[in-house]
């Protein structure tokens, strides 16, 4: 899935993609939307997120 398409499903903006991609902080909201546009639950989330 490219970042462009990743964007599109979650809702967000391709530069919020890129930030996430880099570890940058974004508001939980943003990681829920990411989560779920992969097809993960939101107890999945250790599989994406370090935090």
């Amino acid at each position: 899935m490219s970042k462009a398409e990743l964007a599109r499903l979650a809702g967000v903006s391709p530069i919020t993609i890129d930030r996430v991609e880099r570890g940058e902080d974004c508001r939980m909201e943003t990681k829920r939307k990411v989560l779920l546009a992969l097809g993960f639950s939101l107890s999945e989330k250790q599989k994406v997120f370090q935090d």
